[in-house]
């Protein structure tokens, strides 16, 4: 043969061998999806899936899933085990090459099938951006593998070659192509099938690999986009520039109070530069704090000038709701009166229904009733309202609600007066000996809140705010939505106490603030803090032997032991805490020193691109060698994404542990 004959046998196989990688790849995916089918998940929710597809469907098609809807409902555990068998079938007899002409016409008439009924059983792949479904996606898949038989005739890479070269009359069922003679059908060398197969292997792998995101991760649409963004990854580095007032208002004089609340549609900041759509009661969230004393009658006036209907509840009446807690349209208002009959800390808020909305964008706000026989005077009153941010974006740093995530109960913020951290960069304030009292009201719409003052204990806890209630000796105290109660605490040494949720995940969401306790002009003392004696037992980290070479295995182990749980496996750390590594200047500076000097000695107070993180970092000269120190450096350089280098030495590690001496 010559050579020009042997280049046009190579050129009229790889229509075979093209097509063999496609189909192979094709069944991987098949074989994945049909995986999926024999899980109890699957099994569960089928006809969920039937009724998902339906949803939003044109008029045209929207019988056709319903047809199947009241077909597969009576039977479902029939349809089930045939799709667990069809899936499997299909999956092998791509994989192996059986049957193709079979395969490719069933797979076809299955996968409109799917998209007919439940978009998403040819495998875990969603709709992506260009918004042709799985199943489409596979109808052209098998399209293009018929054309490719039709093309090529016969492939030497599958179970159906074999099974004609002793039963020609098996090309009926496995070949489009049936003209081109089994004489001239030759695999390649392995000069050229072996690149071609590394390929496959590769396009294997990345499948295996997607996996985990294609379970997982929800499909590219604006709206999962939208609800991925937090108002805590867009705020700004720098605090709010003017907290909310929480000062307790006074009380008004005479037998009654007036009070005018106006719902409107209002844009309020709830992270530092970040705004968000609000529905509210007097422009603000919280809305105005009212005051009254026991037994004063409050006459309210609501007057809507939103955009939608709205009403008004308050958890201090005692009266028809019926009557006074009915929707109003916009331009209405509505007046009733009640007698503040007991005293206490109260909520009121929207009760337009789905309130869980009106009060998740918003809506609600504080009413402090003080007894009629008053409580110790304090020096200090403050009140904090809790409230949940349940977020999507709109653009930029403005936000809107996302009512999916309040009914999943998964906020983004948990804040104190309507704003993540306010009161850590501005504190409340006191002088040593005063008697402090906050009222706390916990609006929800859905966490309870386990309030708590570090380094404090209350004096008194008055649950209902009345003083034949209180309690004392208590350091925590669980506040439910919609409840709210009075805590007295003396704080006889200056310092900053914090106030937090003690629930931990609503205190990193924003719900943390700081009451500094000082005479003015007067600075706090500095922690008693020394240096301990060294502990002659403690061994030394156990010095590295013979030249160093970077062991990205070992780098990967001790990043995990040491930094994973601060700084996160994706390197990202934690927002307000810290720093993430993942793009951080020090790491991708070409010179390692302060790389180095950081993970040796620790780092506090320094900010990062901007950022000032309150959590020190450690040092790690004490507890790691110079090539351990070495092998996490390099680690951080070439994990997410950072495209460094391996550059550091053991011997840099050794220069900068002696400069730190």
């Amino acid at each position: 043969m010559t050579a020009a004959d042997g280049d046009k046998s190579t050129s009229s196989a790889w229509p075979a061998i093209a097509g063999t990688a496609l189909r192979v790849a094709f069944g991987m995916i098949w074989a994945v999806s049909a995986a999926l089918t024999w899980t109890d998940d699957f099994a569960n929710h089928y006809v969920g899936y039937l009724h998902n597809a339906a949803t939003g469907q044109p008029a045209w098609s929207a019988w056709w899933f319903q047809m199947w809807i009241g077909l597969v409902t009576p039977n479902v555990g029939l349809f089930v085990w045939a799709t667990r068998i069809a899936e499997t079938v299909l999956a092998l007899a791509l994989l192996l090459g059986f049957a193709r002409k079979i395969t490719y016409v069933a797979g076809l008439l299955f996968s409109l099938l799917i998209w007919s009924t439940a978009e998403g059983f040819g495998g875990p792949y969603s709709v992506g951006a260009s918004n042709i479904g799985s199943a489409l996606s596979f109808v052209l898949i098998f399209v293009a593998l018929i054309v490719i038989n039709l093309r090529a005739g016969p492939s030497p890479y599958s179970l159906d070659y074999l099974i004609e070269r002793r039963w020609p009359g098996w090309r009926r069922f496995s070949e489009w192509n049936t003209r081109k003679p089994l004489e001239q059908v030759h695999p390649l060398s392995w000069r050229v099938q072996a690149p071609a197969l590394a390929g496959v292997l590769l396009l294997v792998a990345l499948l295996l690999a997607g996996l985990h995101s294609a379970l997982n991760v929800r499909s590219a649409s604006p709206a999962a986009a939208a609800a991925a963004v937090t108002p805590l990854s867009l705020a700004s580095p720098e605090p709010i520039k003017q907290a909310r007032d929480a000062r307790l208002p006074p009380l008004q004089p005479g037998d009654s109070v007036d009070v005018h609340i106006i719902s409107s549609d209002d844009t309020v900041e709830i992270a530092s530069g970040v705004q968000y759509q609000a529905w509210t009661f007097g422009k603000t969230v919280p809305g105005p704090v009212i005051h009254v004393r026991q037994g004063q009658t409050v006459n309210i006036t609501l007057t809507n000038r939103g955009t939608m209907q709205h009403s008004i509840d308050f958890h201090s009446a005692i009266t028809p709701p019926s009557l006074h807690y009915v929707d109003i349209m916009p331009g209405e208002s509505i007046s009733f009166s009640f007698v503040a009959k007991v005293p206490g800390a109260f909520l009121y808020h929207c009760g337009t229904p789905p309130v869980l909305l009106h009060i998740g964008n918003g809506m609600y706000g504080a009413i402090i009733v003080s007894p009629d026989t008053p409580l110790p005077p304090a020096a200090e009153s403050y009140v904090l309202v809790q409230g949940e941010w349940y977020t999507r974006q709109v653009s930029g740093t403005l936000m809107a609600g996302d009512y999916e995530k309040m009914q999943q109960i998964r906020p983004d913020e948990v804040v104190f007066n309507g704003a993540a951290f306010q009161y850590a960069a501005h504190p409340l304030t006191a002088k040593p000996g005063d008697l402090v009292r906050l009222y706390v009201v916990n609006a929800g719409p859905n966490l309870w809140s386990a309030f708590h003052v570090i380094g404090a204990i209350f004096d008194k806890v008055y649950p209902g705010g009345n003083p034949a209630q209180a309690i004392d000796g208590v350091s925590t105290y669980t506040v439910g939505p919609g409840e709210g109660a009075v805590f007295d605490l003396t704080l006889d040494e200056a310092g900053k106490y914090p106030f937090v949720d003690h629930a931990m995940a609503h205190e990193v969401l924003g719900a943390q603030g700081i009451l500094l306790v000082a005479n003015p002009g007067e600075a706090l003392a500095a922690p008693p803090i020394s240096k301990a004696p060294v502990d002659e037992h403690a061994a030394p980290p156990q010095a590295a032997t013979g030249p160093y070479k970077f062991d990205a295995a070992h780098g990967a182990q001790l990043y995990a032991t040491y930094c994973a749980a601060c700084h996160q496996a994706t390197g990202l750390g934690l927002p307000g805490a810290f720093p993430p590594l993942k793009g951080n200047p020090a790491v991708l500076n070409a010179d390692p020193t302060k790389q180095l000097d950081v993970i040796l000695h620790g780092l506090h107070g320094e900010p990062i691109d901007g950022v000032s993180y309150p959590s020190p970092m450690p040092p790690f000269a004490a507890t790691l060698n110079d090539a351990d120190i070495a092998d996490i450096a390099n680690h951080e350089r070439i994990s997410w994404d950072n495209k460094g280098k391996p550059v550091v030495t053991a011997d840099q590690v050794k220069a900068v542990r002696d400069a730190g001496k």
